[in-house]
């Protein structure tokens, strides 16, 4: 979200919760499923990172340029939360057994944590040339790629279209200037601050 905001030009007013005041329970019993995002926009309030960014992905333009395109969007972002999914069970359950080893031990097999060779579609998304608009489930790609790049600097080395689309990304000015800032570089990467 903290990405997507940079790179659209949009201000917004973080306030950052500490473990402290969460497990007074207090906040946690006011937030919808007592978890964390929750996102203000006026008089709306969302929680769910995944409904937050597609809330600012209609509002901001992000979301395609029609139903066909907004479908497709979807495709990824599910496709991220897929991936996702198997980094948060490595982060919260796994590591103290196996490890970041373990997880980039599979990359590349059809059952480990990164994509098995894109499909045509998604190629399209990640090459280069007449690129496809951003939209929201970019950012979220975008994190999650730039996450499995701080515990293991080399892991997207064996996939040239995943790292020319890092690379692409990270280079739009507002992006690599909020990347860069103190802002986005002395923020965890985990809740439970393992890194």
């Amino acid at each position: 979200m903290r990405m997507l905001l940079a790179d659209q030009g949009q201000s917004w007013k973080e306030e950052v919760v500490s473990m402290e005041t969460w497990q007074q329970g207090s906040l946690k019993a006011s937030c919808l499923y007592g978890q964390l995002p929750k996102f203000q926009d006026g008089d709306l309030t969302l929680y769910q990172s995944n409904a937050i960014l597609r809330h600012l992905g209609r509002t901001l333009g992000l979301y395609g340029k029609d139903q066909r395109e907004a479908a497709m969007v979807d495709v990824v972002n599910d496709g991220v939360e897929d991936l996702r999914c198997k980094y948060a069970s490595l982060i919260y359950t796994n590591y103290v057994d196996t490890g970041v080893s373990h997880l980039f031990s599979k990359v590349g097999s059809p059952r480990g944590w990164a994509p098995a060779p894109a499909p045509p579609r998604c190629s399209r998304r990640l090459s280069p040339g007449p690129a496809l608009q951003v939209s929201f489930a970019d950012y979220n790609l975008l994190d999650l790629l730039l996450i499995h790049q701080v515990l293991a600097p080399s892991c997207l080395d064996a996939f040239p279209l995943l790292s020319a689309y890092v690379e692409r990304l990270c280079a739009r000015p507002k992006l690599k200037a909020f990347l860069a800032s103190p802002e986005h570089v002395n923020l965890p990467i985990n809740g439970n601050g393992k890194q």
